[in-house]
């Protein structure tokens, strides 16, 4: 029986909150902040423990349904008359995790303002989707060009004049009873408010094993791979072709799992590209690839502040490094990569292969075990786990796109129709 792992939840919730806003300046902490917020309301609001977490969870994430930097931009400006449709995908998004579920509602409603409730404030949930909605609308309106404290009248004036029409009165009396204090602002605005939030807010010492973690990869899969149905498929694919070539090459049930974990998330970077090049119909321009290959760097950022994801991090961060050094973020040599870097490298070549792309259909299997060799004779990938890809050409990919399948069909059922 493997080792159980666990995962400290307030780095992993944090990094991930903070991965998909590092993008723009405008956006950057915006649900971290908001997360403060409703906790220092909640904590006003005399709320118990489990209350707290689960609202505090949920304004971490709550935009975790605006998969694109435009949409995210779009929400923050106030320049999206209709925003539900990010509301809806991130409740089905939290509907995915167990222990995310209870928050999905909480999710879905934060943007339906109090006159449009058809619920009482005491019923499930309406209270903290109500809390949420003023923490958001509060932290968008936040010139980040300007000193807090010469602005904070200004929004508490806003938030006032909301009383009773967008938010309901009691939810502004509680915010009223924390916006009279500097430091309230001051630590909203606080360049350290990820420290403070680590040291001071709910989650401090919380930790979840890895069933869990791989629940949450799973959405997080999702928003990377469902900005386009090009790439729906792609980290599922790399996931599911790595788990295979793990079990071929011998590694332990533990080992496959982390391939798994790391299939998921080795894109995680490509949250800070734009759609403009993500998801551009043709080639990129040397200015647009140079875009592009931060995104392995900015995985690496993300995954590798999280204790107890070391090997995932390695796994999944180092997909485009090559065993003679001209890969990238970091350019690493062979001596330097592991076993499951490596396979990890070849799933995501041989998954991307198979693909569609606007500028080219996926390769037959001849041009492709072709294309693979001559990567092998570069020294880019690991001659083993490719000569052990090509013994087993069929069964790879045969799992491969069976679980690709699956996530399509769920695409397209689900998320396409979310618009």
């Amino acid at each position: 029986m493997p080792k159980k792992t666990e995962v400290n939840l307030t780095d992993l919730l944090f990094s991930l909150s903070q991965a998909m806003e590092i993008a723009h300046a405008n956006l950057s902490n915006h649900q971290l902040r908001t997360a403060y917020i409703v906790w220092k309301m909640g904590v006003c609001a005399g709320l118990s423990v489990e209350r707290l977490e689960r609202m505090f969870v949920a304004a971490s994430l709550h935009d975790i349904g605006a998969f694109s930097i435009e949409e995210k931009l779009h929400i923050h400006d106030f320049e999206m008359h209709n925003p539900a449709s990010h509301c809806d995908r991130g409740a089905l998004l939290f509907m995915q995790v167990p222990w995310l579920a209870p928050m999905a509602t909480i999710v879905k409603h934060h943007h339906r303002t109090w006159y449009k409730c058809d619920a009482p404030l005491d019923a499930e949930n309406v209270f903290e989707s109500q809390m949420l909605l003023l923490a958001d609308m509060l932290e968008r309106r936040i010139n980040r060009s300007r000193y807090i404290l010469h602005q904070n009248q200004d929004i508490i004036n806003h938030i006032y004049s909301l009383s009773g029409t967008a938010i309901h009165h009691d939810v502004v009396d509680i915010f009223t009873q924390i916006s009279g204090s500097e430091e309230f602002w001051l630590d909203l605005t606080s360049p350290n408010i990820l420290e403070i939030l680590k040291k001071n807010g709910p989650f401090r010492h919380v930790s979840i094993e890895r069933e869990k973690v791989f629940a949450i990869s799973e959405i997080f899969r999702i928003i990377i791979d469902f900005r386009s149905p090009m790439t729906a498929t792609h980290s599922c694919g790399v996931s599911s072709c790595a788990a295979v070539l793990g079990r071929l090459f011998g590694l332990t049930v533990r080992e496959c799992q982390t391939l798994e974990l790391a299939g998921n998330l080795h894109d995680l970077g490509k949250l800070v590209i734009s759609d403009s090049i993500l998801c551009k119909p043709g080639r990129l321009t040397t200015e647009e690839y140079a875009i592009m290959r931060q995104h392995t760097y900015v995985t690496y950022s993300v995954l590798s502040s999280v204790r107890g994801f070391e090997q995932i991090t390695e796994y999944a961060a180092f997909h485009h490094e090559q065993l003679n050094g001209s890969g990238y973020p970091f350019h690493l040599l062979d001596t330097e990569l592991g076993t499951g870097a490596r396979i990890i490298a070849v799933a995501d070549v041989f998954t991307a292969l198979n693909e569609d792309r606007p500028y080219r259909g996926r390769m037959p299997q001849a041009e492709l075990v072709e294309t693979l060799q001559g990567f092998v004779s570069r020294n880019h990938l690991d001659a083993l786990i490719v000569a052990m890809l090509m013994d087993n050409y069929d069964l790879v990919r045969k799992e491969m796109l069976e679980k690709q399948s699956i996530i399509l069909n769920y695409y397209h059922e689900q998320f396409k129709l979310i618009e």
